[in-house]
């Protein structure tokens, strides 16, 4: 076949550029803003033929904006109807003024901080439901005692009331069955405006009646999944029916006076308020069956208030012992809960008062808002110290309070009172697994509050009690929590690594699993955390012996996750390692990292990145041939881009002679595939880096680029592969480039052979000759493609080696020109071609050659036939 000399098409690259540029184009932007709210005109259209189209006849503007999802949903919201079907019991609880009110005078007596009811309330609610069918008693209103007038005797009232209170332990009611939840509830809600109707309307009896015949619901645990938002609701009820009777006794004190003051004494009660109040206690007492009669008790207990000062602690004994009488456990256990909300300081000041409180005070600190407890934590390490420890332990009285402490801080003034009474209990514990238990608690205190010296000084005294007989083997779990703890709250590792007892509480970790965990946590935590590159000694000694852990923990049996993520964390310590400008001690710290850091192949990828000095001794190390590969390629970019010329290509030469090793086939996540198209991928970088590699003074013109073109030529290609032709065009590519007076792309202080030889004619025609071979070589390959079975290769081959003609070839020279339309009739010959893209690629030529510089493309395009398939 004869020679085509090649003739590379000059390029002015800068104006290239400036072509492809998209054109700026003026925006107008008027009133326009992108945050302004998007006004809707609206148009009459009348729908044509065809679907989907319309044709606007008149149009108006309307001023007001239009939502076009609400105009679909007729103005109203979906979320607004949900609302409005809601729960109308959970409704009325936030709009009741008279729930809201106790609660505000319940926060005055126990603090603001303490959780009101009203918040625990909506979470039952919410949270114990059921789909169960539930049944209710509804009382009957009779029409006994309606008659009575207002001149009957006294007794005959009295006995009426007697009369329909019997009435309705008798019968009068009617059982409801099948109800659903929202049912049960709104009969609940039913009940509780009746109540209020009747107290309303002065029928007392028939409010009475109402609120004993709720209580008895509480005694029914069929659906016991329900049974706390039946307490919620009928406990309502109860509030309410012991606010009216409260309010209703003080409004009979008042005489002449505005009102009584809050704190008044039981003499300032009048004999008509006391006589009122001692009826309603009375009437209760009457009442036969336990449940009501406690409930009803306990609602308006507060109005002991009226007859006595000592009259609530007095009837607690009472009311707490009468729960011993009711036989359900779940029933048991909510009556002892609504006596504790109703009477919370009266239950308090009992606490207090008690000789041996100690589960009592565990209880309350346990089920507490953490808030309330740090509010008065001084108050109770002062019932702590008077606790008998016989029953109950102290150190677990401070375990519980330290868990308060950890989430809500006490008052600034008390911190460091409450750190050594607190501690000086803890240390005092003998048994190594109390103590440890209590510590772990505290030592998050410590680190939330104090500096790095408290937090040593706890570090010493947890050594000192765990080390004997070897006591931290049996607490792993603890010790590995307070590491937890401390390197939450102490970012500054500069400041951590520092303190004296921090090394020697890790050496406790003996178990290897153990302290690999503990290794790793401390990672996560300094990469997270340290924002800056450090040379600090200090936490690079630190790390250093904290990654080596966990790198000598890797075995034959180490999972590829693990290695993985223990790679991940050691990379991401030696990425924040930075000397500066001191060359020397990093690339002392990449030996002693790498000689440390061995077993792990992606930890030994990153000091390769890191540290080019070091790469051909660790480079043939690794078993990934393109990982080797990559690696000799990266690291010469890295050393000439720090103007290390002769590392650059020392390194270019290894790729270069490790390209005959690469085999056929290669692993790639666990399925061999072939190695051609990767390998491909890498000529194609190696070529765009080569382009600016400046040629060796003894090495002679291109010897890079003449050394890879012989790998090329002696590798081993698949017979039905055509990778060698693309990788000659590429390399035709490359060689176009370096012809050009300017190269495309520098680096800065490197001279390129632009530079070096400034388009001397020797060099040139070095280049046109290494063309020559390469096109020889591409339409050799070519012609043995002209089997039938290969017609698709050939027809595909040709038209890649057309554009890139067309791209870099100067078509003004004759033989070239007559190249090009050979290899666009062999494209089309056999019938293979895509027309699209033939047509396409006419297109393109003919818009080219209205260019000035390219008006040759014309005579071109002339040349070009479009074939038919047929």
């Amino acid at each position: 076949m004869a020679a085509f000399p090649w003739h590379p098409r000059s390029r002015n690259y800068t104006s290239e550029f400036d072509s492809c540029r998209l054109e700026a184009v003026p925006v107008e932007f008027g009133d326009y803003h992108p945050l302004k709210p998007i006004i809707v005109t609206e148009s009459k259209t009348k729908k044509m033929g065809r679907k989907g189209s319309t044709s606007s006849t008149s149009s108006s503007s309307s001023s007001s904006m239009i939502d076009p999802l609400s105009s679909v949903l007729d103005g109203t919201d979906p979320l607004s109807l949900f609302a409005a079907t809601a729960d109308p019991v959970t409704t009325a609880a936030n709009t009741d003024t008279t729930r809201k009110k106790r609660d505000k005078d319940d926060s005055l007596v126990v603090g603001s901080d303490f959780e009101p009811w009203s918040s625990k309330r909506g979470e039952i609610l919410a949270r114990y439901t059921t789909t169960e069918k539930l049944s209710i008693n509804l009382y009957m209103s009779s029409e006994k005692g309606k008659a009575t007038t207002p001149g009957s005797a006294v007794s005959e009232k009295v006995r009426t009331r007697l009369e329909e209170l019997d009435d309705l332990e008798e019968g009068s009611q009617k059982e409801l069955l099948n109800l659903t939840q929202q049912d049960y509830m709104n009969r609940i809600e039913d009940l509780n405006q009746s109540l209020k109707d009747a107290w309303a309307s002065d029928q007392k009896v028939k409010a009475l009646k109402i609120v004993i015949q709720c209580s008895k619901l509480l005694s029914d645990t069929t659906v016991i999944q329900f049974y706390p938002s039946k307490f919620v609701l009928i406990t309502d009820i109860l509030d309410t029916f012991g606010k009216l009777v409260y309010e209703r006794i003080l409004s009979m004190c008042l005489d002449n006076r505005v009102s009584l003051p809050d704190n008044f004494t039981p003499e300032s009660v009048n004999d008509t308020a006391k006589e009122t109040c001692l009826n309603w206690f009375f009437k209760i007492a009457s009442i036969r069956e336990l449940i009501p009669r406690f409930y009803v008790e306990a609602a308006i207990l507060k109005c002991n208030k009226f007859l006595s000062k000592t009259g609530i602690s007095e009837c607690l004994p009472r009311l707490t012992a009468m729960i011993r009488g009711i036989g359900d456990p779940l029933v048991a256990v909510y009556a002892r809960a609504y006596l504790c909300r109703i009477l919370l300081t009266e239950m308090m000041e009992r606490c207090k008062k008690l000789g041996n409180n100690a589960l009592l005070l565990n209880s309350v600190m346990s089920a507490f808002r953490a808030e309330f407890i740090a509010a008065r934590s001084m108050d109770f390490i002062g019932m702590i110290k008077e606790c008998d420890e016989s029953g109950f332990p102290k150190h677990l009285l401070f375990r519980s309070l330290g868990l308060n402490l950890a989430m809500a801080d006490p008052p600034e003034c008390d911190r460091l009172q409450i750190l050594n009474e607190a501690w000086k209990v803890i240390t005092k514990l003998k048994n190594p697994q109390d103590y440890i238990n209590c510590a772990e608690v505290w030592v998050e205190y410590t680190c939330r509050h104090f500096t790095k010296r408290e937090v040593n000084t706890v570090l010493a005294d947890v050594i000192k009690h765990m080390t004997p007989d070897r006591a931290f083997e049996d607490a792993y779990p603890q010790l590995h929590s307070i590491i937890q703890k401390i390197i939450t709250y102490f970012h500054d590792f500069s400041v951590l690594f520092s303190a004296e007892k921090f090394l020697p509480f890790l050496d406790m970790f003996q178990k290897e699993s153990v302290r690999v965990e503990v290794c790793k946590c401390i990672m996560e935590a300094f990469i997270k955390h340290q924002q800056d590159a450090t040379k600090d000694p200090v936490i690079l000694n630190a790390l250093l012996h904290v990654c080596k852990t966990m790198h000598d923990s890797v075995n034959a049996l180490t999972l590829e996750d693990e290695k993985r993520m223990l790679a991940s964390l050691i990379n991401g310590f030696i990425k924040m390692v930075s000397f500066g400008r001191d060359f020397e001690q990093q690339l002392s710290f990449y030996v002693e990292a790498r000689s440390m850091f061995c077993n792990l192949e992606p930890v030994l990828v990153q000091l390769v990145h890191a540290c080019v000095a070091f790469c051909f001794i660790t480079i043939p190390s690794l078993t990934s041939i393109f990982a080797r590969l990559n690696l000799y390629l990266n690291s010469g970019q890295v050393a000439l881009a720090n103007q290390c010329l002769s590392q650059a290509d020392a390194f270019f030469k290894a790729a270069v002679s490790l390209v005959p090793e690469v085999p056929k086939m290669i692993n790639i996540d666990g399925k061999m595939r072939p190695s051609e198209p990767f390998l491909l991928e890498f000529f194609c970088n190696f070529f765009s880096t080569l382009l600016i590699v400046p040629d060796h003074p003894e090495q002679g013109v291109l010897f890079l680029v003449r050394g890879l073109l012989n790998v090329i030529q002696d590798y081993t290609w698949e017979d039905n592969s055509d990778d060698k032709v693309r990788i000659y065009t590429n390399v035709l590519h490359l060689l176009s480039a370096m012809t050009q007076e300017t190269y495309i792309y520098h680096i800065d202080k490197v001279d390129s052979n632009d530079t070096l030889y400034g388009g001397d004619s020797k060099f040139l025609i070095e280049i046109n000759k290494l063309c020559e071979a390469v096109i020889a070589q591409i339409l050799d390959h070519l012609k043995t493609l002209g089997q039938e079975e290969t017609l698709k290769r050939q027809s595909q081959l040709a038209l890649y080696f057309f554009n890139s003609i067309l791209a870099h070839g100067d078509l003004r020279n004759n033989k070239l020109n007559q190249l090009s339309v050979n290899l666009w009739n062999l494209a089309q010959k056999h019938g293979f071609a895509d027309t699209k893209t033939m047509v396409k690629t006419l297109e393109y030529i003919k818009r080219q050659s209205k260019q000035p510089e390219m008006s040759h493309f014309t005579e071109l395009a002339l040349r070009l036939p479009l074939q038919s398939r047929t």
